[in-house]
């Protein structure tokens, strides 16, 4: 048994059939089940991108003209007109409808973390399923929704169901893309970010106008709905930095052995002690008690406050961190107000249309250019953070002027350019937040950077920017205070390539005390090609 226990797998050949040599070796948590034949790394991009775009498609509708509209208006004259949409319908005012805007991030925030934590128990792969599916049902309560209140806690639910996939996502991603090519994969995952609130934008325009607001959520849920079964009936994949999450009763014993702090030579039967011992808690697993339950969830939450304390004690991953937050604020505010203030400043009749085409050609352009680029500089995190400064520093100017133009076509000119720029951050700031923790810390890390960059970010800037609009009555003077922020991002990214960085990507996981346990790091899905050259040699 210890020649097995020292022998690491092939990770690009089909797992042999199960040997059941010992209870020990079923503990260890030894993955015995055959790699998914029909998924490949491009085929699991692909899904996962369009999951990506359809939760921004829904984020760009909401802030459609469209689909948000306008509030009914009265002249002094007392000529009165109906107002459109969302805020016609519920007659909101601009902070009511910013507070909209950010509805869903409650539940977002609140459902990240335990996303994240349940990923060590139950396969992300089916955390993800869940999630899809109570996004679907929610994006039909949307379309059902009668008043301010119907619509916001349908909202706080299409935020709980978006939390699984945020969390988990970009770390598969990660596994299964070529070594060379991690940063890229990342950028094509979030390039589906402008461009699916460039496509929202169209999208709630069309729907909005030609039938109504209620569609464009219904038309959601439909596209949403084959992606929540296939979490389901799809056979599930694993992540780097976990043991396969089998059975309870596995990762109970898995989790004792670790917590012993034994290492191989141990699990060969040293006095015959270990294996014992680790015999009669797997047994005793067996018999569930009201002690046991309240153990495992003090073991949980525990464990949940110590990887906490060890993301807040990482200075490279906190100033990346508080880099996005100043970014996704502005992002966030130029995403849902962006079309209203266009069409008030330059008088857009198409305004849903321009700001969808300049986000999606850039976003793309942009995302896509940002991940290259740092592939091609050579990924690691200081270079990461030197393209995150410069390129949201020469953005920042080129927004900055954009809206001091009172020409329409000098605008679009320079915005693009800004844009461009800007979008050229996602590939980077989230393989810093990939790269700078343990495997078995990326959701957590992801989880906690989503729901800092939100509660922070673009939750508050929504209804504050309503507010500021309020004060000044001037969307040029609005945009002007919102766009120097992005100064202040580019400033902390700065700060971060004098940190001393190190990838921690192939750190050994939270389950370090056996080789059968690192064996478990490799990734499920592997391309067939792989499969068959490596077969061959």
């Amino acid at each position: 048994m210890a020649t097995m226990a020292e022998e690491q797998p092939n990770p690009y050949m089909e797992p042999s059939p199960p040997v059941r040599l010992s209870s020990e070796t079923d503990m260890a948590g030894t993955d015995t089940t055959p790699a998914p034949s029909w998924f490949t790394p491009k085929r699991l991009l692909v899904i996962f991108c369009v999951i990506n775009l359809l939760n921004y498609v829904d984020r760009g509708a909401m802030a459609s003209n469209g689909v948000n509209g306008s509030r009914g208006t009265c002249t002094k004259s007392g000529t009165c007109s109906s107002g459109s949409g969302i805020q016609g319908d519920f007659n909101l005012n601009n902070f009511e409808d910013g507070i909209l805007s950010s509805a869903f991030m409650v539940g977002l925030l609140v459902a990240s973390p335990i996303f994240a934590s349940l990923a060590k128990s139950v396969n992300p792969f089916r955390l993800i399923g869940v999630g899809l599916s109570v996004w679907t049902v929610a994006a039909l309560g949307c379309g059902f929704s009668f008043n301010f209140w119907s619509i916001t806690i349908c909202r706080m639910f299409v935020g709980v169901g978006e939390a699984s996939f945020i969390s988990l996502a970009a770390p598969f991603i990660d596994d299964n893309a070529p070594v060379a090519q991690k940063t890229a994969w990342l950028a094509i995952f979030y390039m589906c970010i402008p461009s699916g609130i460039a496509v929202g934008y169209v999208y709630g325009g069309l729907v909005g106008d030609h039938f109504s607001w209620r569609y464009a959520f219904w038309g959601e849920a439909i596209l949403m709905l084959p992606f929540a079964i296939l979490g389901f009936i799809m056979k599930p994949l694993q992540l780097k930095g976990f043991a396969p999450a089998k059975s309870k009763k596995t990762q109970t014993a898995v989790e004792t052995i670790a917590q012993e702090g034994q290492d191989t030579e141990a699990l060969n039967g040293k006095d015959g002690a270990l294996s014992m011992k680790a015999d009669s808690k797997y047994q005793s697993s067996n018999t569930p008690s009201g002690s046991t339950i309240s153990s495992n969830n003090v073991n949980q939450f525990s464990r949940f406050f110590k990887d906490m304390k060890v993301l807040l004690c990482d200075k490279v991953y906190v100033v990346n961190v508080l880099g996005y937050i100043s970014y996704n604020f502005v992002i966030g505010a130029y995403s849902y107000w962006g079309p209203k203030a266009g069409y008030n400043i330059y008088n857009m009749s198409k305004a849903d249309l321009i700001f969808g085409g300049i986000t999606i050609v850039c976003g793309i352009l942009g995302t896509i250019a940002g991940g290259c680029i740092l592939d091609l500089m050579t990924s690691t995190i200081s270079n990461a953070f030197k393209l995150l400064s410069t390129a949201t520093f020469f953005g920042a100017i080129c927004c900055f002027s954009a809206f001091c133009f009172k020409s329409l076509y000098g605008f679009l000119a320079l915005f693009a350019i800004g844009e461009l720029l800007v979008f050229a951050t996602q590939g980077p700031v989230n393989y810093v937040c990939l790269h700078c923790v343990k495997p078995s810390l990326r959701p957590l890390s992801m989880a906690m950077s989503t729901v800092a960059i939100h509660i922070f970010g673009d939750v508050p800037s929504s209804p504050l920017v309503g507010v500021l609009q309020v004060l000044f009555n001037n969307w040029r003077e609005t945009a002007l205070i919102l766009t120097s922020i992005l100064f202040l991002a580019a400033g902390i990214w700065f700060i971060g390539i004098f940190l001393h960085g190190v990838d921690r990507f192939n750190e050994e996981s939270e389950h370090h005390a056996t080789r059968i346990d690192r064996s478990n790091t490799t990734p499920l899905l592997e391309d067939k090609t792989a499969h068959t050259a490596e077969a061959s040699a």
